[in-house]
């Protein structure tokens, strides 16, 4: 199994990490879906979106669907450290353009069972502080997962269809800093990253989707993937780089849509994602998110179809006051250095600072022939602002510090999509 995940990962580190945007999970895997806000649980998208997010829609695919497309993300990511009055101001990450490969296969094998096969980049996020401020301490990361999900779809009755996936994932992840136990000494800074990890796992996935008339309801969940980055860390200057534990989540989903008229049709998607209950994530004090996805499609005429939607989801991570740089009661695994409060905050904020809220998006698709059509979206994240202060502790001395993110994204998506 290995084989076959590293060779389809092969398309989505072509480039690089995505910088998503609910966490560290795109809002949508294909453009028809980001041109919704993320929509694909409540109401059918397109057969090859729903392979991820509700594969029970799966059947509303008539034949043979392919496709393939990428997305664009342009991230507009800064860090700020004031360490005791040493203020570094907002530094611009050099971490601004990524790309993130899809590809697709669906297909009807008789009146009730429809199979599919499906590669996304579904996961991720870097930045690159190299060379800047030092109170950014060289920080660069990047974190990419992809999954590759086969699955099945069956119509049980004209009304009702159920759907499941296995989520076969791959995962790449690096954390470089300069990291220092006595910010008065230079020589105590040591080269903390392992360089690049690859870890693999597998999940699952079960959709429900009940059509009746105009009126349409769906609910799915997708279990949590366990990862193990071996080699990628040394917390503690001794030379041995650890292992971390990264646990992506398990999400459930429910959304309603609604055939307003015979050429307009608007839905609602309700998803939770467990952040505060995964490894890793736990242990670096993500919270919960809600997220919400609002969109509808107009058909204009037979050829083309404009797309419009809204995603909120609450950051994971949020700003505190007084946070402890002394104590370190946080242990992360794998790590064998505990991390203070303060110094679990500065990693979020400055390595991995999924903080976006609010996004508005765009699009649509054109039908060049009967068999050819080609999605198109555009996603603007608004800039979120978190800062953090408390205290930063070396060896010998404690310094009142303030740890800070910015981060705005633009992203633009396309697929090229065949249906025989």
């Amino acid at each position: 199994m290995r084989k076959v995940l590293a060779a389809s990962a092969i398309l989505a580190v072509a480039a690089g990490s995505a910088f998503a945007t609910n966490g560290d999970n795109m809002i949508g895997v294909t453009p028809a879906s980001e041109a919704m806000g993320g929509l694909g649980v409540g109401m059918p998208i397109g057969s090859i979106d729903s392979i991820f997010r509700n594969p029970a829609w799966m059947n509303t695919e008539k034949g043979f669907t392919v496709s393939f497309g990428g997305i664009l993300f342009m991230p507009d990511v800064k860090g700020r450290v004031n360490m005791g009055g040493n203020d570094s101001g907002y530094v611009s990450s050099r971490a601004n353009f990524f790309t993130v490969p899809e590809i697709g296969i669906t297909n009807r094998i008789n009146d009730k069972v429809v199979v599919g096969i499906a590669a996304y980049g579904v996961s991720g996020m870097g930045v690159d502080y190299r060379d800047k401020h030092q109170n950014l301490s060289n920080m660069h990361t990047t974190l990419q997962f992809m999954r590759i999900i086969p699955a099945i779809s069956y119509q049980i009755n004209p009304n009702l269809s159920v759907g499941v996936g296995i989520d076969l994932a791959w995962g790449s992840l690096d954390m470089g800093a300069k990291l220092c136990t006595n910010i008065m000494n230079p020589a105590t800074c040591w080269n903390a990253g392992g360089g690049q990890s690859s870890s693999y796992g597998i999940g699952a996935q079960i959709g429900i989707g009940y059509q009746m008339g105009n009126l349409m309801l769906g609910f799915n969940y997708q279990s949590p993937v366990s990862m193990k980055y071996k080699h990628v860390f040394d917390s503690d200057n001794n030379g041995s780089f650890e292992d971390l534990k990264l646990q992506q989540p398990q999400e459930v989903a429910v959304g309603i849509g609604y055939k307003v008229m015979p050429n307009l049709k608007v839905g609602l998607d309700l998803r939770w994602i467990n952040w505060s209950d995964a490894d890793g994530y736990k242990q670096f004090k993500w919270k919960d998110q809600t997220v919400i996805a609002v969109g509808g499609e107009y058909q204009v005429n037979p050829s083309l179809k404009l797309r419009a939607g809204y995603n909120y989801g609450k950051s994971p991570i949020r700003s505190y006051s007084g946070l402890d740089g002394m104590m370190p009661t946080n242990n992360i695994p794998n790590f064998a250095r505990p991390f203070p409060d303060y110094n679990v905050q500065w990693f979020n904020l400055i390595g991995f600072p999924a903080i976006t809220e609010h996004h508005i998006s765009l699009g649509g698709s054109y039908q060049f022939t009967k068999n050819f059509a080609v999605d198109l979206a555009y996603v603007h994240a608004f800039e979120k602002k978190v800062e953090s202060s408390g205290q930063y502790c070396d060896l010998s001395n404690c310094y009142p510090s303030t740890v800070g993110a910015k981060n705005a994204q633009n992203e633009v998506g396309i697929a090229l999509r065949w249906s025989f």
